[in-house]
């Protein structure tokens, strides 16, 4: 089969023939139809991050497919069920984390495209428990950006606590940042969105952002703070400056959820200012299936609209470039149909 695979993290990707996998007991086999483009694909292709995945592997975990051949002790699934592939690959449901409803911070965990085998290919072997069924009528070029993308804002929306009456600051409107200010809006939220691009702010406001900041002109935590501070703020641009002007774009009392990961891994955390301001902050990592479920099921009933672009498999290197150059204004999405 053909799939894009890193064999040094010095080196582009490249387009090999592999053997196509087996199920083996509990997993199944999905022929990917979309695979949506992740930064975190290029941190891991780029072997950026402390703990790196070990070449040669193949990235990919939004993957969108229909299930083509289905393992012993499978259970609730059929071949030709349209599913997609998280980062959450597997987790051990029997640690302190998974027992009590935290699968995403599993210590034994396998994370798709990273630990185990991803969606930059036209096949991916999967745990059957752990992929997500995608509703009737859900495009699989929706379907792929919201099972990373969108699980992880819906979590980090989820978990800030965001409340009706409050202004959201979002940091970075891309990939995750378009749609974390629609599930913010959905908690019904005012959103101020912050980026360096025009067109992506302009995006945010045809998404229903109230304010809008231009951080390459302007300073966001002045604006911000005129408005009266933000009630929370998430961090999803992969820059530690974001972060910590995230932080200081808060008013007293506010929650900062940290989500993406730069590979400039340090910033200022000002001890003072977090004691005497009462600020919580929260690290916030993909979802669960639940969250998976409900992040679905929001976009099926029209709730939520991806925006995004297509890309063939061949094109990899060069839609890791457009992504880091800040030249997509959203998702880019592989399709493999």
């Amino acid at each position: 089969m053909k799939a894009a695979v890193v064999h040094d993290f010095r080196k582009p990707l490249s387009i090999d023939d592999i053997p196509k996998p087996e199920p083996r007991s509990g997993e199944v086999v999905v022929k990917v139809e979309t695979c949506g483009v992740c930064h975190t694909d290029i941190h891991a292709a780029h072997g950026d991050w402390p703990i790196k995945p070990t070449p040669p592997f193949v990235p990919g975990h939004e993957a969108v497919g229909l299930i083509e051949r289905i393992g012993s002790e499978v259970k609730g699934l059929r071949e030709g069920d349209r599913v997609a592939v998280p980062w959450l690959g597997w987790a051990c449901g029997a640690c302190e984390f998974c027992s009590s409803g935290r699968e995403t911070l599993c210590p034994n965990q396998q994370m798709t495209g990273y630990t185990v085998d991803g969606g930059y290919a036209e096949y991916v072997r999967a745990h059957a428990s752990f992929v997500g069924r995608v509703p009737e009528g859900v495009d699989p070029l929706d379907a792929a950006p919201l099972s990373c993308a969108g699980v992880t804002t819906y979590k980090a929306v989820k978990v800030s606590g965001a409340r009706s009456s409050d202004l959201v600051a979002i940091y970075g409107i891309g990939g995750l940042g378009h749609l974390a200010l629609q599930y913010a809006r959905i908690a019904g939220a005012s959103v101020a969105a912050v980026d360096l691009v025009d067109s992506k702010l302009a995006l945010a406001r045809d998404l229903g952002a109230e304010h809008t900041v231009n951080s390459a002109i302007d300073d966001p935590v002045e604006a911000i703070q005129a408005l009266g501070g933000a009630d929370v703020a998430i961090a999803v641009a992969v820059s530690p400056v974001a972060f910590e002007q995230a932080f200081r774009s808060l008013k007293r009392g506010g929650t900062l959820v940290f989500v993406a990961l730069p590979a400039d891994n340090t910033m200022q955390l000002p001890i003072f200012e977090t004691v005497l301001h009462g600020i919580t902050v929260v690290g916030s990592i993909v979802g669960t299936r639940v969250d998976l479920a409900d992040t679905f099921q929001l976009h099926a009933e029209g709730r939520t609209r991806v925006v995004r672009e297509t890309r063939q498999l061949e094109q990899v290197n060069d839609a890791f470039e457009q992504i880091e150059k800040g030249a997509v204004d959203a998702r880019l999405v592989f399709d493999l149909r």
